[in-house]
């Protein structure tokens, strides 16, 4: 086998052109094999086997900078530069991430995780470069759907400024973002592809350049040339940018992009080349659905099936039941997401209304604002995106949403521990930067249930609101209570003595599971379920402190801001005679690994809380 061979990215540079062909046959056939057993991002990374292949055969790394956007397309990328044997412990706790690291390899340029980022990142590196008068590459890859962020954006209004060689790799996968036009397009890209284009272009420059006034005479000509396209091409917005622009390019023919590749390399200043690929290339269930292979769990070869995939509700499903319920007998309710319907449980709404779903592409700034207008104009807009990709929204909830009080209901899932897509999707931060803004009302429902009368509550509360559920399974509360979801109030399940534990959230399965235990060596907690984030339960509070000596507040989020944060600092402040003990997150980002894992090393487990 050729990839047998292959110890880095110079043993490469040696092969035939048949010889990387087999090659990427041999890296799909791995992928799949490993992935089928770890779980991972599929799709994505067997469509860019080629592309990959391609830019180690160009570039020469790690001199030369590639950046990947979102990253988890970089399985080839860790294959070639000496990580194949590590794909075992692939997204496993104290294995390989599944994301670029540059801690993890001297290949890795920069820590990726979240979209459109690449060319922000890239064109730092490229300026720093030519500060520095350095002669390498930067190469940046992005995906058409990365291309819907505005970020993205940003950093093309900026990239002309490059002097140095900078290339930008669109992977166009699933959408067309510049019209065919046929014949024409074709034999432009044909041209611009060739060496003796570039060549007789870059010598007649060179010529002109001499001549008196010969930088008049070359910018008459780009100016010319520019309008000229403008009449014949319909896809000239990166060059009226100032980049360079090359393809498009059949992203699975090696050989045309290597060449396309080493044109690109010659160029000095900004380049995009771009690629067209297949989503799953080379495995039919991936090819047939891209979203479902997009991430996986182990998964059964032959049929394509999840291993041990559970017919269990999702809290997403719950979701997704109860506002299609709502949206049924309410016109005025819409639902928007981030380019995730599937994953934050949107798909059955966009079904069911589709005139009053929007997917906005990868831009939750632009979700939220959007939200906020809907809001003004008396709908009542839901926007459901994950925990850590809210982040990216923070000026819009405050200024946008909260400052103006306007009715949008925030639906954040994988709030809390996602396992094994590591550092920058862990939902560990939602509180703190929440709860930080005034308006705000923020719950975080013990179970099922609780979630179904959350979003009821949240439909009819006239003001901003957030829901936090974590991934998985809905978990359905042991002890039944019959207590309503009404605005700040929490909600006391079991009146112990001594001992108060508060559980925020998902928290509760874990308390439930630690007060099994205590209640067989007689010890009896009071447990109370913190329901509402904020506003906090001052009442609760003080009746638990005046007649407990310990409160226990166990949180799945950073522990700086938090909810045990505001418990304490009340008590503090009203001189309250109990000591109370926060369970939380420490400062620090939490790296891959099973939940249950990461739970037993933070110290937030039903053993941990038991001890």
């Amino acid at each position: 086998m050729i990839l047998e061979q292959i110890k880095g990215p110079e043993e490469l540079k040696q092969l035939s052109s048949r010889e990387l062909a087999i090659l990427a046959e041999e890296i799909r056939t791995f992928l799949i094999e490993k992935i089928s057993r770890t779980g991972g991002h599929l799709a994505s990374n067997l469509g860019v086997v080629e592309l990959t292949i391609a830019l180690f055969k160009t570039f020469d790394l790690p001199q030369d900078k590639i950046i990947w956007d979102v990253g988890h397309q970089s399985y080839t990328h860790k294959i070639l530069t000496g990580r194949k044997n590590q794909f075992d412990e692939l997204r496993k706790f104290g294995g390989m991430s599944g994301f670029p690291k540059r801690n993890e390899s001297d290949y890795d340029a920069f820590d990726t995780g979240h979209s459109s980022t690449s060319i922000s990142a890239g064109l730092g590196l490229a300026e720093a470069r030519d500060i520095k008068h350095g002669n390498y590459s930067v190469v940046s890859v992005i995906g058409d759907g990365a291309l819907t962020g505005g970020m993205a954006y940003e950093a093309l209004n900026n990239a002309s400024h490059v002097k140095g060689n900078f290339v930008i790799i669109l992977n166009d996968n699933t959408m067309s973002i510049s019209k065919n036009v046929g014949g024409v397009s074709n034999m432009l890209s044909e041209i611009r592809s060739s060496d003796s284009y570039y060549d007789l272009k870059e010598n007649i420059g060179n010529v002109l350049y001499k001549l008196p006034k010969g930088d008049k005479i070359v910018g008459a000509i780009k100016k010319t040339k520019s309008n000229l396209k403008q009449v014949i091409l319909h896809d000239s917005m990166f060059e009226s940018m100032g980049i360079y622009y090359l393809g498009p390019v059949d992203g699975h023919d090696m050989d045309k992009l290597i060449k396309i590749l080493n044109v690109a390399k010659r160029i000095k200043g900004p380049v995009l080349v771009h690629v067209v690929t297949q989503k799953g290339r080379g495995y039919k269930p991936a090819e047939r659905n891209p979203s479902k292979f997009h991430g996986i769990g182990p998964f059964d070869i032959k049929t394509g099936c999840e291993i041990n995939q559970l017919d269990v509700p999702t809290y997403s499903k719950v979701f997704s039941e109860v506002i299609c319920e709502i949206a049924k007998n309410d016109r005025m309710v819409a639902a928007i997401t981030a380019a995730m319907p599937d994953g934050v449980g949107l798909t059955k709404f966009s079904k069911w209304f589709p005139d009053r779903f929007f997917d906005v592409g990868i831009a939750e700034e632009h979700a939220v604002t959007f939200a906020a207008g809907l809001a003004a104009s008396g709908y009542k807009p839901v926007v459901s995106i994950y925990s850590s990709f809210y982040q990216r929204a923070y000026d819009q909830i405050l200024h946008d949403v909260c400052l103006q009080n306007l009715p949008v209901v925030m639906i954040v899932d994988r709030a809390g521990l996602v396992g094994q897509d590591g550092e920058t999707h862990q939902g560990i931060f939602d509180v703190s930067f929440m709860s930080a803004i005034p308006n705000l009302t923020i719950i975080a429902p013990k179970d099922t249930k609780e979630l179904i009368e959350s979003v009821k509550f949240a439909m009819g509360y006239n003001g901003p609101i957030a829901i936090r559920f974590p991934r998985g399974t809905a978990y359905v509360a042991e002890k039944k209570t019959a207590s309503p979801v009404e605005l700040g109030k929490s909600e006391i399940v079991n009146d112990g003595y001594n001992i108060a534990i508060i559980a925020v959230g998902n928290m509760f399965e874990e308390v439930e599971k630690a007060y099994n235990l205590l209640m067989k060596e007689n010890i009896n907690p009071t447990i109370v379920n913190a329901r509402f984030i904020k506003p906090l339960d001052k009442d609760m509070i003080e009746y638990v402190a005046k007649r407990h000596k310990q409160i226990i507040v166990v949180e799945e989020a950073i522990k700086k801001g938090g909810y045990g944060e505001a418990v304490s600092t009340y008590v503090q402040e009203n001189c309250l005679d109990c000591n109370v003990k926060i369970m939380a997150i420490e400062d620090c980002f939490v790296e891959q690994g099973l939940v249950d894992e990461l739970r037993e090393k933070i110290g937030i487990s039903s053993k941990k809380i038991y001890e």
